[in-house]
């Protein structure tokens, strides 16, 4: 469990202000046609379905964005298991801000504590092998700091942040090299780390086990195997033998990451940790104070 919040406070408050706008949260006609202003509330946020929560600070800076009347009490912390039923929070404030800034307190909460805890299924799913579950960059626009800290809640491990951070050679980035008239793996690699910052790891993604010794003559310090099958996985394993950094990608799911993690990979890689993550059934109860 992360021992803090780490997505730095401004860019949470910009994007639960953002949210909170897009809502018309500071105008719900609905709440205020029906509820006296002066009205104090109470609510609590329950967990329905077990899982792994992640997002309170982000539910309680939208409540604070809205009305800085609104107190918000943690029962629990980001990258705890929760059974159904749980009680995850304590809410209480000017009721007519707390319902109108229920749904986007939610739709935060919701959203990333499925992506921790489908991280954590795959996470259990490897444990035992020296396998490590990776992130990638299919995150939601505008959510990636948060998305990829609700990675690490369910014990994941963060790829390359954006596209400065590290250099990935991708299938596309080797066919335009080629067109280039420059064929071999190993020149395209001393082209990029050429042109890399010192230090700078160099990836390549690699198809075949002939691309993985290609891979190795140009010193790659990661080698991605791109949807290959277990035993071609396991046969590279054993032809890196330990010279590269090596990770596996592409089509990976619950039924089958344990026999990817079993063929000796480093990290494995999910686009589907952030892009397909289901939503954890969370509510918010209130009532008059």
């Amino acid at each position: 469990m992360p021992s803090s919040y780490s997505v730095p406070a401004h860019l949470i408050d910009a994007m639960v202000r953002a949210a909170l706008d897009e809502d018309g949260a500071a105008d719900d006609v609905t709440t205020r046609a029906l509820i006296e202003g002066d009205h104090w509330g109470r609510a609590t946020i329950i967990a329905k379905d077990h899982g792994t929560v992640c997002g309170l600070p982000v539910a309680a800076a939208a409540m604070a964005a809205l009305d800085a009347e609104v107190s918000f009490d943690t029962l629990v912390a980001d990258g705890d298991r929760v059974s159904a039923g749980t009680e995850l929070a304590d809410i209480e404030g000017p009721f007519q801000s707390i319902l109108a800034a229920e749904r986007v307190a939610l739709n935060y909460l919701q959203h990333l504590s499925g992506v921790a805890t489908l991280t954590r299924e795959f996470v259990d799913a490897v444990t035992g092998t020296r396998a490590q579950i990776l992130d990638t960059r299919k995150t939601t626009p505008g959510m990636r700091h948060l998305e990829r800290f609700a990675v690490r809640c369910g014990g994941g491990t963060n790829h390359r942040f954006n596209l400065a951070s590290g250099i990935l050679i991708k299938d596309n980035h080797i066919a335009a090299a080629r067109q280039r008239g420059i064929e071999d793996l190993s020149d395209i690699l001393e082209l990029a780390r050429s042109a890399a910052p010192i230090g700078m790891r160099i990836e390549i993604e690699v198809t075949t086990l002939a691309d993985v010794r290609g891979a190795l003559e140009g010193h790659a310090d990661i080698i991605l195997l791109d949807n290959m099958a277990p035993d071609d996985m396991r046969a590279a394993v054993d032809l890196i033998g330990g010279r590269a950094i090596v990770e596996a990608s592409g089509g990976v799911s619950l039924a089958n990451v344990r026999a990817i993690a079993e063929t000796g990979v480093d990290f494995i890689s999910i686009g589907r940790l952030t892009h397909s993550a289901p939503a954890l059934d969370i509510s918010l109860e209130a009532g008059l104070a």
